[in-house]
């Protein structure tokens, strides 16, 4: 039997070239409420990718992870909007505001059409890990309370979610024990599920489901960071529950292949890019969940 080929690492993704962004744009008065806007060369309006960068949801880790990813897409036709947003470590981070963060980010696309010439109807979120998780909370925004610190009365309609790696359940990833972003579940939400269970409810797509909207869950099958074994209990239920949701495994790929342009895992994560930004966006027709909170 031969040798496992070697997996990729976070440093070889930091090595593939990249183009520098068209503009970094502030969306909020925050010094991390910013992103990378890249424009494609060719004749808009252009299609618009949303990119939500993981890295446990700690401040240690940037939207530089996602240089690389954006820069393909943008040579490739599309508009990228690489999200920086307030994580654990930097003052204010964790719940709420990592969460309005990136709501407010997809939001502030609506300051910057005119302007970039960006096609509002052909928007859709991807992000890795943390970042996944993100992406698909961004999804589910429909389905939160108004009583909820997380509320968005207001959220930029998208055309679907492709989610890398995506944490899809804060509750049965949260682990002390050595998992790198599971350790790091109670201080993104501010405390443990048995004391704030209405937060892991409105923040995790778990809970959430279904959302009515496209979504594609790329996970590899090597990956160690999250895997399969934690995202197929969110596939079966927003599948069982009517939800148009598709799970892509890539044999021979880890927690990083699947933002590396080149590897074994990009052709079908370029596919459903593509595939989802054609998809009109259709009018919400879920109604809020009505959970009882005062979070």
């Amino acid at each position: 039997m031969g040798q496992e080929k070697k997996l990729m690492s976070v440093e070889d993704v930091a090595e593939i070239k990249t183009i520098n962004p068209t503009a970094t744009i502030s969306y909020g008065e925050n010094e991390f409420q910013y992103g990378d806007l890249r424009v494609p060369a060719t004749k808009g309006p252009h299609p618009v990718i949303v990119i939500i960068h993981g890295g446990c949801w700690l401040s240690q880790f940037d939207l530089h992870l996602m240089d690389a990813m954006a820069s393909e897409l943008t040579q490739k036709g599309f508009a990228t909007w690489n999200l920086e947003y307030r994580r654990v470590g930097n003052v204010g981070g964790g719940w709420p505001n990592t969460f309005l963060d990136v709501a407010k980010g997809v939001n502030h696309l609506r300051e910057l059409a005119g302007e970039y010439n960006l096609n509002l109807r052909r928007v859709v979120v991807t992000g890795h890990s943390a970042g996944g998780h993100l992406a698909l909370w961004l999804a589910h925004r429909n389905r939160i309370p108004e009583s909820s610190a997380i509320y968005d009365p207001d959220p930029l309609p998208i055309s679907g979610v492709v989610s890398l790696a995506g944490i899809v359940d804060l509750r049965t990833y949260l682990d002390r024990s050595g998992n790198s972003c599971g350790e790091s579940v109670d201080e993104l939400m501010g405390g443990l599920p048995e004391n704030l269970p209405q937060r892991y409810d409105q923040g995790s797509p778990f809970n959430l489901s279904p959302s009515g909207l496209p979504i594609v869950l790329v996970t590899g099958k090597r990956d160690g960071i999250v895997p399969l074994k934690h995202v197929n209990p969110y596939f079966q239920r927003a599948k069982a529950s009517g939800e148009d949701i598709e799970s892509i495994e890539i044999e021979n790929a880890g927690h990083f292949e699947v933002i590396s342009p080149g590897s074994v895992a990009w052709p079908p994560i370029e596919k459903s890019l593509i595939q989802l930004s054609k998809k009109k966006i259709k009018k919400r027709l879920l109604k809020a969940t009505k959970l009882d909170n005062n979070e």
